[in-house]
């Protein structure tokens, strides 16, 4: 009798735990090539991109080099906003108030930095859920047909045009990309 009791729960458990295993969606592989580099790549440009904003003073973050062009803080909510865009193209939800208009609502230093850091989390997630079939998933992109895969290139082609620009506008303002000061410092003393 125990012996059947013991089998009847055992069957019973891998029943039970078969069921569980069939309703769970199927989770995203380990990441390996592209999808890897690219939470890599966004990783290291976000790196730079944030210790730039951070280095940038708050009352600089309405600085613009003319009339017309984005200010250093909506530069930086832009970067937000495409990598909401972007990552929504690859079919992940993004969180209310994180459209186009983000560059004329959010201006203060002090809540851009969180909401860059914000956007880069989504932007890994959006490519860690991945799967690499769906690289070659065609997407809408402005009214052009894509693959998934060039939505990715365009998450790190767009970070790194902005990366460029928030350099220029840091260095217009007397202001060393954090990265770049230590090189810069040990080259000036062996100049000496």
């Amino acid at each position: 009798m125990r012996k059947r009791s013991a089998l009847g729960i055992f069957v019973l458990g891998l029943a039970v735990g078969s069921t569980v295993a069939l309703a769970q969606p199927a989770a995203a592989p380990a990441m390996s090539g592209l999808r890897a580099e690219v939470v890599n790549e966004l990783s290291s440009v976000e790196k730079q991109i944030v210790s730039l904003a951070e280095a940038i003073p708050a009352e600089k973050y309405a600085w613009r080099p003319s009339e017309g062009i984005r200010s250093v803080g909506e530069v930086y909510v832009h970067i937000a906003a495409g990598n909401y865009l972007l990552g929504s193209m690859l079919g992940v939800k993004r969180p209310e108030n994180t459209g186009p208009d983000m560059e004329k609502k959010i201006t203060d230093k002090a809540k851009i930095i969180p909401g860059l850091k914000a956007s880069f989390d989504y932007a890994r997630k959006a490519v860690e859920g991945l799967f690499d079939a769906d690289l070659e998933k065609k997407v809408d992109f402005f009214g052009r047909s894509v693959t998934e895969r060039s939505i990715l290139l365009r998450l790190l082609d767009h970070a790194h045009e902005h990366l460029g620009q928030s350099i220029a506008y840091a260095r217009m303002n007397g202001i060393t990309p954090p990265w770049s000061e230590a090189p810069a410092a040990e080259k000036k003393a062996a100049s000496r």
